[in-house]
């Protein structure tokens, strides 16, 4: 009784708005239905809908869509005849005649639902278009708000009734339907009538016929009930239901109908088609810049849930033929399929205002398939490289000896083929550093041949006098920001006191710290990002200016207004005269140094920079340099769970060869291919002249 009382209440406040508008008005309509969902926002559907954000490279081509709901809207004009047609015809075909609420409906389902029988809606579709707006949007994240907004109670009802008058006084007919149609649910996260017409049938809603529309239309009653693909007869039977009301709503012809009801359902192949929602759909030379560009925006404010419903337009600065050239070189290098070897590299543009990220690739994918060698782990931005790269880590070491006046281009080093170094801070119960030279080399040697040769010895005793602070902070000045701030291991230092690892420096301490006793920073053998030793070449060959490596070319909202990204200012880390003079010393590796031997193979003549690098096992090997407007880092490492040598040969593999893979001979040949193609005839920009400030030891 109290149920069939309440349904009679609101019947007959319903019917006093309706009838009497000019006497009682929308306010007195609003006051009798208040104290029955009181709080409840009559303006819940200025909530902006979430859509799609599409991701595209620098020429505006897409890479990936990033979202939480698959959502296309459209407008009125945008919907097919049919498509309204058929909507109206199965949900409200006094649509057009009611004010929001469908009175006579409304009594009808509250004698229905009082005797006891099964309960029924009496809803129109201003009704449902607020139901499905809560549910779909405003309430979106909250379970239990979806859970009373699906109720069958006489409180959700009144909140719907109240909301739906107020829209139909202030939304007109065909907003309030397009509006229904584009919040309203279908399978597969599929949701509003824009994305179904490409999922379901690869149309516009613009082209929707009466068996497309009808099959859409009775979708909406049950989704999963009315599955084409999970419940194809069922599908059919609502379709035909809809097609016969078209016909007794008097929107369609019955011999048409006919037609209708006699084609298949007609939809794509497979399943519904629709796009990946984040960068693991992304193609295999966009998904790694993909996710860096996606980190990046979130590292500026932007949260992921935004990215996934604003409908943003984000053009990043990847540029398709440098990423698609080195691709193919990394791909060449080390096959996608080889088992525990990755091939990573990232170029980067050069400049004083901003240093652009152009090409984020591996041999690997971004993916979640791991027989075909696609890994969810950022291999290029992250500390991925867990084994080093090798003794392009002397690049710092030098720069830092030319700051602090202890060696120039020309400054003879000390390089005894065997030495045992004192640690700092060492005691006497710490062991000495002891290395060799791998190979025989001159001593003592000058730092400019000493780049292009990469002795260790020389370059340990160098670190030793210029001392591990000033290393380790030019490191990070150059462009070891993140890297610098990872453990030992590559991931962020263990600090829960309850994990056992949060008492050991290896994983409870950031890199800066960790490696500040320790000389064997220079040989590179610690956790390092590729994309960040990329950006290491470009901070020399800008001047010695620093920039974040930035993904991101411009951000649009929805409306297309431009959407401002806050970025970190560019540093002037060095003096110009620095950086050129080490880019002078980082001229030979590629003409008499260690990739000299692969540059010739490989017909390689252009004027760069290069420093390559192998850790002490091969487990991983490197070449970073540059040429032209090019800065770029190509890394090759074992990435799989039992890492060994790496070794040479066609393909590059892991074994026990006993003649492992250098940075030379591996690291390198990506490089060359890649930019052969990339750079073509055009002219080489030479390397700046050295500052005579830093040739010779101060």
């Amino acid at each position: 009784m109290a149920r069939f009382a309440g349904f009679c209440v609101l019947a007959g406040v319903l019917l006093a708005g309706v009838l009497a508008p000019a006497a009682f008005g929308a306010g007195m309509l609003s006051n009798q239905v208040s104290d029955a969902v009181e709080g409840i926002s009559t303006t819940l559907t200025t909530d902006t809908q979430p859509m799609v954000t599409t991701v595209t490279d620098r020429d505006g081509n897409p890479i990936a869509k990033l979202y939480d709901q698959y959502r296309l809207p459209v407008t009125i004009d945008e919907i097919s005849p049919a498509m309204k047609a058929a909507i109206i015809s199965i949900e409200d075909h006094r649509f057009y005649a009611e004010g929001g609420v469908d009175v006579k409906g409304m009594v009808r389902a509250a004698l229905h639902d009082s005797s006891g029988g099964n309960t029924q809606g009496g809803s129109t579709i201003t009704q449902q278009y607020v139901k499905n707006y809560l549910i779909n949007v405003v309430d979106r994240d909250n379970k239990a708000a979806q859970y009373a907004d699906r109720a069958d109670t006489i409180a959700r009802k009144l909140r719907e009734a109240k909301i739906a008058v107020q829209l139909g006084q202030t939304e007109s007919k065909d907003d309030i339907l397009a509006g229904y149609l584009n919040v309203v649910e279908f399978t597969g996260n599929i949701y509003g009538i824009g994305a179904a017409a490409q999922a379901y049938f690869h149309t516009t809603t613009d082209k929707l016929n009466v068996q497309q529309a009808a099959l859409l239309a009775g979708m909406v009653n049950n989704p999963n009930t009315y599955n084409p693909y999970t419940h194809p007869q069922q599908a059919l039977q609502r379709r035909n239901v809809v097609i016969d009301a078209m016909v007794t709503n008097r929107t369609l012809d019955a011999k048409d109908a006919e037609i209708a009801k006699a084609t298949p359902l007609g939809v794509v192949d497979g399943g519904p088609d629709i796009p990946s929602s984040s960068c693991l759909g992304a193609a295999p030379d966009a998904g790694f810049f993909c996710q860096y560009a996606v980190s990046y925006l979130e590292r500026a404010g932007i949260s992921l849930d935004q990215l996934e419903t604003g409908g943003y337009t984000i053009r990043t600065t990847m540029d398709p033929g440098v990423s698609q050239a080195v691709k193919n070189a990394v791909d060449t290098n080390v096959s996608p399929a080889q088992d525990g070897v990755a091939n990573t590299f990232a170029v980067i543009r050069p400049g004083q205002s901003s240093h652009e990220v152009l090409a984020m690739v591996a041999n690997r994918s971004f993916g979640t398939d791991v027989a075909k060698g696609q890994t969810t782990t950022n291999i290029v931005a992250d500390a991925a490289n867990v084994f080093g790269s090798g003794s392009s880590f002397k690049i710092f070491t030098s720069a830092a000896a030319m700051e602090t006046g202890k060696a120039g281009l020309t400054t003879p080093l000390p390089n005894a083929g065997n030495q045992c170094f004192t640690q700092p801070g060492a005691n006497r119960y710490t062991p000495p550093y002891c290395i060799r030279n791998d190979g025989t080399y001159a001593d003592p040697i000058s730092l400019q041949e000493g780049l292009a040769t990469s002795p260790n010895v020389a370059f340990v005793n160098l670190e030793q006098q210029v001392g591990m602070p000033a290393v380790l902070d030019m490191a990070r000045r150059l462009g070891l920001r993140d890297t610098l701030n990872t453990n030992d291991a590559g991931y962020a230092p263990v600090t829960d006191p309850k994990n056992p690892l949060a008492k050991n420096p290896q994983y409870n301490e950031p890199q800066s710290q960790y490696f500040q006793n320790k000389l064997s920073f220079t040989l590179g053998d610690s956790p390092v990002s590729p994309l960040e030793m990329a950006n290491v070449s470009a901070t020399v060959m800008s001047g010695g200016v620093w920039c974040p490596p930035d993904p991101i070319s411009s951000v649009t909202d929805r409306a297309g207004r431009p959407v401002q990204i806050r970025q970190q200012a560019c540093e002037q880390v060095v003096p110009a005269g620095l950086a050129n003079t080490l880019m002078v010393g980082l001229s030979q590796d590629t003409r008499t140094g260690t990739s000299a031997e692969s540059a010739r193979a490989a017909g390689w003549n252009h004027a760069d920079i290069g420093k390559t690098g192998t850790t002490n096992e091969s487990e991983s090997v490197a070449f970073v340099g540059g040429v032209d407007d090019y800065a770029v880092s190509s890394m090759v490492f074992a990435d799989g769970p039992h890492p060994q040598e790496i070794c040479p040969g066609t393909p590059v593999h892991l074994g026990n060869c006993g003649n492992g893979a250098f940075g030379g001979t591996v690291a390198a040949p990506p490089y060359y291919h890649a930019f052969a193609q990339i750079l073509g005839n055009r002219p080489d920009i030479p390397i700046p002249p050295a500052d005579p400030a830093y040739v010779s030891a101060r």
